[in-house]
């Protein structure tokens, strides 16, 4: 598989990955939702998603450090998908441990009687789906920095003067 392939499927992965993330971020915001509403948007969207964004994030990650592996001699696109990997490791850690934990609960309540704290579940959910979300954008900003600024790609920094 040439080089061009592996860097077009990551950037395509990665993209799709934190594209969803922030698509979740703005337009899925739970906090005016009624309980019976929440819940029934929860466990649709834990169904769909839990178990293909993961994957999908382990794919970029292995993709990650595959490029880190070819790209010997660029020591700046090395360290920027580096960066790449500790963002895309920091919203894996905080999906695994924080959001999947409260995942597994909410797949299990009744949509029509939560229990009395879903709404203390739903904050915090929130809270932690905004950590991965930032971090997931702060790791695809230094990955298209690193494949358009490669060598290997032909587009350089290089100063105006």
């Amino acid at each position: 598989m040439s080089l061009n392939v592996v860097r077009f499927v990551f950037l395509l992965l990665l993209g799709l990955l934190v594209g969803t993330m922030f698509g979740i971020w703005v337009g899925f915001d739970p906090m005016g939702l009624s309980p019976t509403t929440y819940v029934e948007q929860q466990q649709n969207a834990i169904r769909s998603l839990n178990t293909l964004l993961p994957v999908m994030g382990a794919a970029c990650i292995v993709l990650a450090v595959w490029l880190i592996a070819v790209a010997k001699n660029e020591g700046r696109t090395r360290l920027l998908l580096v960066a790449t990997v500790v963002c895309l490791l920091v919203a894996a850690v905080v999906t695994r441990l924080c959001n999947q934990p409260i995942n597994a609960v909410v797949i299990t309540w009744n949509a029509q009687s939560p229990p009395p704290q879903w709404a203390q579940l739903r904050a915090e959910w929130w809270q932690w789906h905004i950590v991965r979300t930032v971090a997931g954008i702060a790791g695809l900003s230094f990955a298209l920095v690193a494949i358009l600024w490669s060598k290997a790609t032909g587009l350089q920094l290089r100063d105006a003067a």
